[in-house]
C-alpha cells in the first residue's frame, strides 16, 4: 500500500534523525512571533469552544506540545517515530506522548477540543491526505478546531509539489486546494495566516496556517 510504504519510510527516517532534529528545532518558536501568535489564537478558540483535550499530531520531540501546555491547554502528542516520542517524554515527562499513526488514531470519536497538525501531513502522498483529514474530523468534537500548517506550492496549476526535504520526501500544497479538502472532510476554514519566507530561510516557501472548525 502506498501510504504504508510512505509511513514506514518516514518513520525510519525520523528515527534516524531524531536527535539532530530535536537539537535544531527545540527552540524554533523563540524566534517565530507570528507562529506563537497563531498558536495563541488557536488556544483561545479552543477554550472558547469549551476546551477539552488537544492532540499535537506529528509532534516530533514535543516542543510545540509543551508550548500548548504553557498556553493552558490540556495537550498531548502523537508521532509515528518511537525515537521522537522517546525524546519528547524525556524533555516533558509530565506530558503524555504516544506512538501512533494519523491514519488510524487511537482516540475516541469526538474526544478532542482541538487538533494541531504542524507540518505533519507533508510526507503523506497527496492522494492519502483526505484519509487523514477524515480522521481529524472523526476525533474532533462538534465545534472543535484544527490548526494545520504546511508549505505552499507556487500556483494553483500545481496544487501539490514535491520538495527536497532533508529527512523524507515531502509535498507542498496550494492553500486553496487544501482548504477545499478540509471542507470536503467537514472542516470549515475560519482563518489563515500566510507568512512570507525570510531572506535567511533555506527554502523560499510561503508558510501557511489554516484554522478550521468542525460543524
Amino acid at each position: 500500500m502506498v501510504e504504508h510504504d510512505a509511513l514506514t519510510a518516514t518513520r525510519e527516517a525520523y528515527d534516524g534523525a531524531a536527535v539532530t532534529y530535536e537539537q535544531l528545532f527545540r527552540d524554533s518558536l523563540r524566534d517565530a512571533p507570528l507562529d506563537r501568535a497563531f498558536l495563541g489564537a488557536f488556544a483561545e478558540v479552543v477554550r472558547a469552544g469549551g476546551g477539552g483535550q488537544v492532540a499535537d499530531l506529528g509532534c516530533g520531540p514535543g516542543h510545540v506540545t509543551a508550548y500548548l501546555d504553557q498556553l493552558g491547554l490540556s495537550a498531548f502528542g502523537v508521532d509515528a517515530s518511537p525515537s521522537m516520542i522517546g525524546l519528547a517524554r524525556e524533555a516533558s515527562p509530565d506530558l503524555r506522548f504516544d506512538v501512533g499513526s494519523m491514519t488510524a488514531l487511537d482516540i475516541a470519536d469526538g474526544a478532542l477540543g482541538g487538533v494541531l497538525s504542524r507540518w505533519s501531513i507533508i510526507h503523506t502522498p497527496p492522494e492519502e491526505v483526505p484519509l487523514i483529514l477524515a480522521e481529524f474530523h472523526r476525533v474532533l468534537a462538534p465545534g472543535g478546531h484544527l490548526l494545520i500548517g504546511f508549505s505552499a506550492s507556487e500556483d494553483a496549476a500545481h496544487p501539490t509539489q514535491v520538495f527536497d526535504h532533508a529527512v523524507a520526501p515531502a509535498y507542498r500544497w496550494w492553500p486553496d486546494r487544501l482548504a477545499a479538502l478540509l471542507r470536503e472532510a467537514g472542516l470549515a476554514e475560519v482563518a489563515r495566516m500566510v507568512r512570507e519566507p525570510q531572506p535567511e530561510d533555506r527554502r523560499q516557501f510561503k508558510a501557511i496556517h489554516l484554522l478550521a472548525r468542525k460543524a
